[in-house]
């Protein structure tokens, strides 16, 4: 059964099939929204964008063409309607692919956002209100961050920034050896988990 909840000045629709909007994530989004000002022109990308609020809140802050790409159909039918109701549907492409899958060799971006499955397999029973694939990240929780990194890597412009999220600063030390080409520039605590701010070498 399909569910509302307030993201910003957004209505976000969702439902039990895919993870629900976190409030906290609009720190995300308004960090975006400030790298998005100085960054140089061209499209936002979110990876694993679910239900595409963090996205969306992002270029209605600062608007741009967005990309959001997730490979489940269900959260891009649910982005695609969110992006309508947010009237930035003339903004918004999304895209239901494998991550490895979804650009041409050619795109580039001005910033990437990514919000991947972090937690540890073993522990996703931990939350059981949420969907498996939503939150599945591998052995470590960190193999959906890495396919992420390694994508954005391919299709930056040149400076342009990377932010990720994840669920702990040890993650993001463990992540660190594993970087794509990218060096860390900041990492941000938040009430859910932290952001990186990653940028080419």
């Amino acid at each position: 059964m399909s569910q509302t909840t307030r993201f910003g000045p957004f209505e976000i629709s969702y439902d039990e099939g895919i993870l629900a909007p976190r409030p906290w994530t609009a720190q995300q989004s308004h960090w975006a929204a400030e790298l998005a000002a100085a960054a140089p022109a061209g499209p936002m990308l979110e990876l694993c964008a679910g239900a595409g609020h963090i996205g969306l809140l992002a270029i209605g802050l600062c608007p741009r063409p967005l990309i959001c790409v997730d490979s489940s159909a269900r959260a891009c039918a649910y982005a695609r309607s969110n992006a309508a109701a947010a009237g930035l549907a003339d903004l918004v492409e999304v895209r239901q692919r494998r991550l490895e899958d979804a650009l041409a060799p050619e795109e580039r971006f001005a910033i990437v956002l990514a919000d991947p499955p972090w937690v540890p397999s073993d522990d996703i029973g931990r939350f059981p209100e949420d969907p498996p694939y939503s939150i599945d990240g591998g052995p470590d929780g960190l193999g959906g961050a890495r396919s992420c990194l390694r994508v954005a890597a391919r299709h930056l412009l040149p400076s342009a920034p990377v932010l990720l999220q994840l669920g702990a600063r040890h993650q993001v030390t463990a992540l660190a050896d594993d970087l794509a080409g990218l060096r860390i520039d900041e990492v941000r605590d938040g009430e859910g988990g932290v952001l990186v701010l990653l940028r080419g070498e």
